[in-house]
């Protein structure tokens, strides 16, 4: 959610801010605003709505070689202009954006700023009119910088300009992401290295409570204390051409495209010397010395986290948990005696997730994160990293990430059971080499997934998923991709809890999608369809090659049991995709969701 971008140097900043900013877009946001410096001041320009508002809003002619930006997903306030960023001071000195939430702002309100008329109703106006007090209290702007982040309780992103300081960028970090680009002769500010990969693929990391003098030659970085911080920058890499649509239409529809070379290339990075699945030896006896593993996940990394389960238990037997972050965070339960977390997450800076990472690191237990970002806040502060290889998914609606979280997954269950001496029935290489091709198969089979979603999508209300087994997980995962980008309400369901009320909702012409791929229970769930289709619903059967019947919608190609959802998945993303096309939405910035939910 939200995205900064700062630039300081000697070149015109206008353009590269919203550049910067056009890059932030998968985030999610509702509105954006930058602000530019010059010998005049400084200008702001701020809209309700996309970029392409922003810059048609923006006068060429004005020229600064210093500016910040910033899309804004609103949590206090409605969108609209006047809450957007960036916000200034009653003065017009102080210039700020900032993404996460301030808790206490109500407080400080209070105790400093009963006298100050405020504009907008965010938190952030808070910050720069405090900053501003203290500034005419006789602080300097750095030390008035200072002391207002050693007020604010809760989460924050900021990059701050004072009109009266020339070539100074006033950056800020807790819990939010937030990094420096190093240049030649000017520096970045971003959210995300992909902001401005068009001018640095050097980027030096920030940490919580930690502040940031941005000039054009030099940053010079400190605790909230004051003391300095040396640290060196490292190399993002991101190639340009992994965050264009190229000739594509939609972001979505490229990352989907993207999924047999994904599972390609997890394979050769997990791949060791001796052309066997291997990973670091010391995640192994992470997870070989725990008695339990607990999986903290949220939304679609959630139901890949489900899959996990199955994959620990029945390949490396391991007894294993998966708990909504956003819960686990405030209602921990009995934990074993010697749990092992393991955190999924496509972004890695999850709030949900990181505020559990820090309660279990306070209480000393051990952590690796599962993550598709080189360089995130939960790969950083985690004490292992498993990488996911799935290149930038720009997306709102995760596809690659997480066929890449499943895959990455049944590796870490298979390395694990042979570390521990299990007996594992399945060559996993050679099974998601075919997965990789039957992936491919179903990408290349649009035309079909656009009539499915055509005849049972096209003026429904609402949908049904239904499935046992590990195609309860991926019914789940399919009914969260019809919602989040088609708006239709669709829920995902275990196909023997229809009895227990759900079948109440069944009226004539309701979709309903049956996975079919696991044998053992495939009558079962054919048994639901039955129960579904007497009380008069639409159905949609997607069977596996081999369990199929006449009357069957779509058939699977061919894969080993345990990796069927990688590819019941497939199928379910694009009658999604074709869904919202259909239906007019924006399907690769779905209302109201982010990609990298920043704030709890």
């Amino acid at each position: 959610m939200c995205g900064i971008v700062g630039y300081i140097g000697d070149l015109d900043a206008k353009e590269i801010l919203l550049k910067g900013l056009e890059r932030l877009e998968y985030r999610g946001y509702d509105s954006a605003g930058i602000a530019l410096r010059n010998e005049k001041g400084i200008t702001v320009i701020k809209e309700k709505g996309r970029i392409t508002d922003l810059r048609a809003a923006v006068d060429s002619t004005v020229l600064a070689s210093t500016g910040i930006g910033q899309t804004r997903w609103a949590t206090h306030g409605v969108p609209n202009q006047t809450n957007a960023h960036p916000h200034q001071s009653t003065s017009s000195r102080f210039t700020l954006v900032h993404n996460g939430v301030i808790e206490n702002y109500h407080n400080l309100q209070k105790e400093y700023l009963q006298d100050v008329q405020m504009i907008s109703d965010t938190d952030t106006e808070i910050i720069v009119q405090l900053v501003e007090k203290f500034v005419n209290d006789g602080m300097t702007t750095e030390t008035a910088f200072r002391h207002t982040l050693s007020l604010l309780h809760g989460s924050y992103a900021i990059a701050m300009l004072d009109a009266d300081e020339a070539d100074t960028i006033f950056v800020a970090k807790n819990k939010s992401p937030l990094l420096i680009g190093v240049g030649d002769n000017f520096n970045v500010v971003a959210s995300d290295a992909m902001a401005m990969l068009q001018v640095t693929n050097q980027y030096v990391e920030l940490h919580d409570q930690e502040v940031v003098i941005v000039r054009k030659q030099a940053i010079e970085l400190m605790t909230l204390d004051g003391e300095t911080i040396d640290r060196a920058p490292f190399t993002a890499e991101l190639d340009m051409s992994d965050i264009e649509k190229g000739m594509y239409p939609h972001f979505m529809l490229k990352e989907m495209d993207e999924q047999p070379g994904v599972i390609r290339k997890i394979l050769q990075a997990y791949e060791n010397e001796q052309g066997e699945l291997a990973m670091d030896e010391n995640i192994v006896n992470a997870f070989n010395e725990a008695d339990r593993l607990y999986i903290i996940a949220a939304g679609t990394s959630y139901h890949a986290g489900l899959i996990g389960k199955h994959y620990f238990e029945k390949i490396a037997g391991i007894p294993v948990e998966v708990h909504i972050s956003s819960e686990f965070g405030y209602n921990m339960p009995l934990l074993s005696e010697k749990p092992l977390f393991l955190f999924i997450t496509q972004s890695g800076e999850t709030a949900d997730s990181r505020q559990v990472l820090v309660k279990i690191k306070a209480l000393g237990y051990p952590s690796i994160t599962l993550t598709n970002a080189t360089g995130s806040t939960l790969s950083r502060e985690a004490d292992h990293t498993l990488l996911l290889y799935a290149g930038p998914e720009i997306a709102v609606a995760s596809t690659k990430a997480y066929t890449a979280q499943v895959a990455v997954l049944a590796i870490a269950a298979y390395v694990v059971a042979k570390k521990r001496g299990k007996t594992v029935e399945i060559d996993l290489k050679k099974e998601l080499a075919i997965t990789a091709n039957a992936i491919q198969t179903l990408v290349d089979s649009k035309e079909e997934m656009e009539q499915i979603a055509h005849e049972f999508l096209a003026v429904s209300r609402n949908a049904f998923f239904i499935g046992r087994n590990l195609d309860y997980y991926v019914s789940l995962e399919g009914a969260l991709k019809v919602k989040e980008i088609s708006y239709i309400q669709a829920e995902g369901f275990a196909g023997g809890e229809l009895k227990h009320g759900t079948i109440a909702l069944i009226e004539e012409g309701t979709p309903v999608f049956a996975i079919v791929t696991q044998q053992a229970v495939s009558l079962n769930t054919r048994g639901n369809v039955k129960e579904v289709v007497a009380r008069g619903a639409n159905p949609c059967i997607l069977s596996m090659e081999g369990l199929e019947e006449e009357n069957d919608r779509f058939v699977l190609p061919k894969v080993h049991a345990l990796l069927t959802p990688l590819v019941a998945v497939i199928p379910l993303q694009l009658i999604s995709y074709y869904a919202a096309l259909h239906r007019g939405c924006d399907v690769d910035k779905p209302r109201n969701l982010a990609k990298s939910v920043t704030v709890e």
